[in-house]
């Protein structure tokens, strides 16, 4: 079973997970960034939690990973805000990790 749980981003959007016992680590750049992850995925880790700003150079990443029920990798706005990217890959993610649509309803 994976209990793990990573936050990818800048210093001042990660810093609050590690309060809550979140293992975080700064994004470093695009090719980094994905090094990292799927380093994580090969690791204990079932959820990664990335900035959307520090995604958006590698969204592609979400689709070699989308048809595995776990890591889920899950889009979340920075601290200056969010770029529209997550809402949708949110509502997939959370949707193949848990086989129900749990968080939205489309209207």
């Amino acid at each position: 079973m994976r209990k793990k749980i990573a936050v990818i981003g800048d210093k001042e959007s990660v810093l609050g997970y590690r309060a809550v016992g979140f293992h975080t680590y700064e994004s470093e750049g695009p090719a980094p960034d994905r090094q990292l992850i799927d380093r994580l995925a090969k690791d204990e880790y079932g959820v990664i939690f990335i900035t959307e700003q520090a995604l958006s150079p590698i969204i592609d990443v979400l689709d070699k990973y989308k048809d595995e029920k776990i890591p889920a990798i899950i889009p979340i706005p920075s601290k200056d805000g969010t770029l529209g990217l997550g809402i949708k890959n949110v509502k997939s993610s959370v949707e193949r990790a848990v086989g129900a649509d749990i968080l939205f309803k489309d209207e």
